[in-house]
């Protein structure tokens, strides 16, 4: 059965009529909040990052939330293949047993596990993320404002579901609530317009890149948010995925087109076009923020993505994963009493994933345009 399935926006695909998918015209490279689904894309990161981008010389933005912004920090890492698979074991084998009578630990007990497994795994090695000599690494949070200010035990709800009202009438309107704070390496421009969303950016250093990357993975409710960034304005930060959960940003936008890190042929009066944005996601939507997930209406594709070439695994080869669907968050509690069942079950996924890298290097060496589908 096949797995992969690629989708293009309409530049993109017009791009990769005349000259295939090149890993020198990629500039920029997403990475999804999702959880554990994020766990199949590791053979594809592995690939994309421990070979095929390796060999190309322009710089690269990498843009995460959540475990997007886990992945994508990863991949900063001198050989980021083995980092990946450290990620990925650790990842699966991470447990936190419910005190007696509860369902889940609380978000204090998370919060404080978490935070000692990204000090574990960067440990020393934070300077290789920051001084990468090609890759610009952008992680994504959500500070929130007014009653989301700080987090409260009554206050915090309140403010989510002023938050939830305000998204469903207008995207850009929840900014009341939630801001998007970025924070990026090496004084790097943000490879995606801001117009659409309240938005700032804050420099990536050594003193505030584990509470950043916390920051960015911190679900609501599940963990505890993280106050005070150094260098960050002050305040409540919470998972990337709040504001951008896919990461439904305008990387097509004149903006980018200009500004000095761009990749790409050189356009009109010498700017130089987009570059490609290549995705490896875990569906085709492009769902813009956590919130949005039940707004159907807001999973269509828009001229944001037009430069966009997105990977995802195909339906169908999903359903014949272990109980029929990705590792998600819900395995957790499924699995509250066995987590050696769930940490089977999602070995298995990963491994079946492999097939997601394999299909992608046939495609690369005999590429047929006939399988690129519209995004």
């Amino acid at each position: 059965m096949p797995a992969l399935r690629l989708y293009a926006g309409p530049k993109a695909r017009q791009h990769m009529a005349q000259h295939g998918l090149r890993p020198q015209d990629v500039g920029v490279v997403p990475g999804a909040a999702g959880g554990p689904k994020g766990l199949v894309l590791g053979p594809l990161d592995r690939f994309i990052f421990g070979d095929w981008l390796a060999s190309t010389t322009q710089p690269v933005h990498l843009v995460g939330a959540s475990i997007g912004a886990w992945r994508m920090a990863t991949a900063c890492l001198a050989d980021p293949a083995a980092a990946f698979l450290l990620l990925e074991s650790e990842y699966i084998q991470q447990h936190i047993e419910a005190p007696p009578g509860q369902k889940r630990p609380s978000a204090q007990r998370v919060s404080e596990q978490f935070g000692q497994s990204l000090k574990d795994f960067y440990g020393g090695r934070v300077q290789e993320v920051l001084q990468h000599p090609r890759y610009r690494l952008h992680v994504v949070t959500s500070r929130g404002r007014h009653l989301l200010g700080r987090e409260h035990k009554l206050r915090t709800p309140l403010g989510y579901l002023g938050a939830f009202l305000t998204n469903s009438v207008h995207r850009k309107a929840m900014g009341a609530w939630l801001e998007r704070v970025v924070f990026s390496t090496q004084n790097a421009p943000l490879p995606f317009a801001t117009n659409d969303y309240r938005t700032r950016q804050v420099a990536l250093c050594e003193a505030n890149f584990n509470p950043a990357l916390q920051a960015s993975c911190s679900i609501p409710f599940m963990l505890q948010s993280v106050h005070n960034i150094p260098g960050a304005p002050p305040g409540a930060y919470w998972d990337g995925g709040i504001t951008d959960y896919h990461l439904h940003l305008n990387y097509a936008s004149d903006l980018i087109a200009g500004h000095e890190y761009a990749a790409g042929a050189t356009g009109q009066k010498g700017l130089k076009k987009p570059a490609l944005v290549l995705y490896p996601h875990f569906q085709k939507a492009v769902v813009p923020g956590w919130l949005d997930k039940g707004l159907k209406w807001r999973h269509g594709a828009t001229h944001f993505l037009d430069t966009m070439v997105l990977l995802a695994p195909d339906p169908a080869w999903v359903k014949a994963l272990p109980n029929g669907k990705l590792p998600d968050r819900n395995d957790f509690l499924h699995y509250s009493h066995d987590p050696a069942g769930r940490m089977q079950v999602w070995r298995r996924a990963v491994a079946a994933s492999q097939q997601l890298a394999d299909e992608l290097q046939e495609w690369l060496l005999r590429p047929d345009m006939a399988r690129i589908e519209t995004l």
